[in-house]
C-alpha cells in the first residue's frame, strides 16, 4: 500500500493528495456524462443526472471522512449531502412533476454553490479562486433553472449541473495536485 505523509499522520492513498485527485476525477466524469447526455428524453435524462449526482455527492462523503485532517469536514460533508439528495430525488421521482424536480434541483444548486463560496475562503491558497467561480456558477446554474422553471426543460438542468461538477471538478484536481508540491498546513 503506497503511503503519505501529510504533517505527522501517515495516510493511505484516500487521505493523500490522490484521493483529492480521483474525487476531482469522479466530478469531472460526472459532468461530462451529464454534458453528454442534456437532450436525451426527460425521464431517462433525470434518471442519468440523478445518478451522477448520487455518485459524485457519494464519492464527495466518503473522502470527507478519508481526509478529515483536510479541514472544513462538515462543509465537504455538507456539500456531498446537497449532491447526493438531489441525485436521490432525480432518480427515485423520474416521472415527478419535471417543474417541481427543477424548483427543488434549483434550491440545492444555490446552497451548493453557497457552500462553496464559503470553502473559497479557507481554500483561497489552494487554488480557492476556482472554487469560488465553482460556487458562483453553482448559484447561477440555480438561478438560471428557477427562473426558468416552467419552460426551462431538463435540458438547461443538464446544461447548468454539467458545467457545475466540471468546475468543481477541476478544483478538486488542481487542489490534489497542489498538495503533491507543498504539504497542507493545518
Amino acid at each position: 500500500m503506497t503511503y503519505t505523509s501529510i504533517g505527522n499522520a501517515r495516510l493511505g492513498i484516500a487521505g493523500s493528495p490522490w484521493g483529492a485527485v480521483w474525487l476531482g476525477g469522479v466530478l469531472v466524469l460526472a459532468g461530462l456524462f451529464v454534458l453528454a447526455d442534456v437532450v436525451a428524453a426527460k425521464t431517462a435524462s433525470t434518471i442519468l443526472f440523478g445518478l451522477a449526482l448520487l455518485a459524485a455527492g457519494s464519492f464527495e462523503i466518503v473522502h470527507a471522512f478519508w481526509a478529515p485532517h483536510w479541514g472544513a469536514f462538515f462543509l465537504r460533508l455538507l456539500l456531498g449531502l446537497f449532491y447526493a439528495i438531489s441525485g436521490a430525488m432525480l432518480t427515485a421521482y423520474p416521472l415527478a412533476s419535471s417543474n417541481l424536480l427543477s424548483i427543488a434541483f434549483a434550491a440545492a444548486l444555490m446552497a451548493s454553490g453557497v457552500v462553496r463560496l464559503c470553502l473559497a475562503r479557507e481554500y483561497w491558497p489552494r487554488h480557492g479562486g476556482l472554487l469560488l467561480a465553482s460556487g458562483l456558477v453553482g448559484i447561477l446554474a440555480g438561478l438560471v433553472v428557477a427562473s426558468k422553471w416552467p419552460i426551462g426543460g431538463l435540458w438547461a438542468l443538464g446544461l447548468v449541473v454539467g458545467i457545475d461538477l466540471l468546475l468543481h471538478g477541476l478544483w478538486w484536481i488542481m487542489f490534489g495536485l497542489s498538495l503533491r508540491r507543498q504539504p497542507m498546513h493545518p
